[in-house]
């Protein structure tokens, strides 16, 4: 038999699995149609984590603005800061989705619960 190579897990592979495990277990009390619905979402999410740690990374290193050595009055924003930025804003438009979803769900809940009341 043949050794089979395998790929080592990425940093970026391993923040996605993180973020996904969080918002899944976060999740795992929402009625099922519910889960089926926000499982792009949660991918989605996770996909701009992951991405966004690796910017972080990078950003460390590079900073988010690059300043003229001779005149610092002159700067301007590093691509990665403006990916940055943009994945920033978009994993919170879906975070703020995940959420209203979560919290309707709550209130569906406690409305259901009332009938037994």
């Amino acid at each position: 038999m043949g050794h089979v190579e395998v790929e080592p897990i990425t940093d970026k592979q391993a923040n996605f699995q993180v973020e996904y495990n969080k918002l899944t277990e976060i999740f795992k009390d929402v009625e099922e149609p519910k889960r089926k619905l926000v499982e792009g979402l949660i991918q989605e999410a996770s996909f701009l984590y992951a991405e966004n740690m690796e910017l972080r990374k990078l950003l460390r290193v590079t900073g988010m603005v690059k300043t003229h050595p001779d005149h610092p009055e002159i700067q301007k924003q590093v691509p990665a800061a403006g990916q940055y930025l943009k994945n920033l804003n978009s994993y919170s438009v879906v975070i703020k989705t995940l959420n209203g979803i979560l919290s309707k769900n709550a209130i569906d809940d406690t409305e259901d619960m009332s009938d037994f009341e």
